[in-house]
């Protein structure tokens, strides 16, 4: 049977993290927390469960807090938790399951992560899977039976293991700012460029669209940008300097847009200006062609929702 180390991050998760602990302690070896400045009782119920909780200075870097208490395991897997998700006891059943049968060449375990519609704040999908379960120690070995090479892909299992996403505070105030701060001092990979995008979409407040602005043009000025990215920088630039009340550029970045093929999130834009400036025939068209003629790329709700609403409000039907 293989051995587990579960290792997890938190900060003032107090409401979410007993539940976590009690759906995973029975089927770990060892738990090590490492607290990043929770001011409630967090590192109370932590020490209830853990073997070890640390503390750890927050350096706005997730990666380094994960790679900190990553490096205090001994067991021959990482099981990575974050407070706020649980296992239900067929899902407990499932991983109890799989630590008697894990075979010794996989290296990740991948599970999916499912956030119920109440919950999800930044995704247009309900389940996913993740990596959630890897090997601490990887063996790196020689293929191919000539022109031989070290094999580099890890070899991943996806299991059925369905992992409960229930949050119960907002954490996006902390993704913004990390987020923020990590754009500023270089490019941000697609990935993080696409969360930033869709976060920033879903649960994004006025003033951090309009911070966000210096990294979302900087996309822009990147010429090997590809396409999907140049248009979600479009999108998060229109809706900014629409908030902002500049105009010009409003209209500018909007006009990129519609150079190609009009994402929805722009068209809602449109169709809330020329609402807010009483042109109402003019934001029909656009909230209808949010509706009916293109897709969205960050929000689904931009091209069902909110046109949607946005044409019964106007009396389109």
């Amino acid at each position: 049977m293989t051995s587990f180390s579960l290792c997890m991050i938190v900060k003032n998760e107090e409401k979410v993290l007993e539940r976590c602990l009690k759906s995973l302690a029975p089927y770990m070896d060892e738990i090590i927390i490492a607290d990043t400045g929770s001011s409630d009782t967090t590192k109370k119920i932590a020490q209830k469960y853990a073997d070890k909780v640390y503390d750890f200075e927050w350096t706005g870097n997730f990666s380094d807090a994960r790679n900190f208490v990553a490096s205090k395991a001994t067991k021959e897997y990482i099981y990575t938790a974050d407070a706020d998700e649980y296992l239900d006891a067929d899902n407990q059943k499932k991983l109890a399951q799989l630590k008697q049968i894990l075979l010794p060449e996989i290296e990740m375990v991948q599970m999916l992560y499912c956030t119920k519609a109440e919950f999800n704040t930044v995704y247009n999908f309900e389940k996913e899977y993740r990596p959630k379960l890897y090997r601490r120690l990887r063996a790196f070995q020689w293929i191919d039976p000539i022109h031989e090479t070290l094999r580099i892909d890890p070899i991943v299992y996806d299991s059925q293991i369905e992992i409960i996403h229930e949050p119960q505070s907002d954490h996006s105030k902390r993704d913004f700012d990390a987020l923020l701060q990590a754009g500023l001092k270089e490019r941000l990979s697609k990935k993080l460029h696409h969360m930033y995008a869709m976060e920033l979409y879903h649960s994004g407040q006025d003033e951090d669209f309009v911070k966000a602005i210096p990294v979302f043009e900087q996309t822009l000025q990147q010429d090997s940008r590809e396409m999907d990215t140049i248009k979600e920088a479009i999108c998060v630039l229109v809706r900014a300097y629409r908030i902002k009340g500049d105009i010009p550029k409003f209209f500018g970045y909007a006009l990129k847009d519609t150079a190609t093929v009009s994402s929805a999130e722009v068209c809602c834009e449109l169709g809330r200006y020329y609402e807010s400036t009483g042109e109402l025939q003019e934001a029909l068209i656009w909230y209808q062609n949010a509706s009916t003629e293109t897709e969205s790329i960050l929000d689904i709700a931009t091209s069902q929702t909110i046109p949607q609403e946005a044409l019964k409000r106007l009396g389109a039907y």
